[in-house]
């Protein structure tokens, strides 16, 4: 594997994507150039999971799953899913409550009280 593939792969990882070899590079992937050539490609996550993988990110980052968090920790995941942008995908909002354990009516109040602040 290429350095800059090799690099990467911390990245690549905690995205959900994965490294194809420059001869399996198409057109959606992200071609990873080294002087001028083609040495590798990203190919990104599809749609499909996306959240789950957000989810993920946010629990690793508070360090603890997120029905285990007391409500400013909550209050701070609402925070950062938002930031990554988990409340664009469709039903992201019911099943955000469903994993933290929480109604939905209230990761809306969190949402609500982020969104006045700003």
């Amino acid at each position: 594997m290429h350095p800059l593939a090799v690099a990467l792969q911390p990245v690549i990882d905690a995205t959900g994507a994965e490294i194809v070899r420059a001869s399996d590079v198409t057109g959606s992937d992200v071609a990873l150039i080294w002087n001028g050539d083609v040495v590798a490609g990203v190919r990104l996550p599809l749609i499909h999971g996306s959240l789950e993988r957000i989810i993920t990110v946010v629990e690793n980052e508070l360090g603890e799953r997120l029905p285990m968090l007391a409500r400013p920790g909550k209050q701070q995941a609402i925070r950062r899913l938002d930031e990554l942008g988990a409340f664009v995908l469709r039903r992201a909002v019911e099943d955000v409550a469903e994993a933290m354990g929480i109604s939905r009516i209230t990761v809306y109040s969190y949402l609500n009280a982020l969104h006045r602040r700003e």
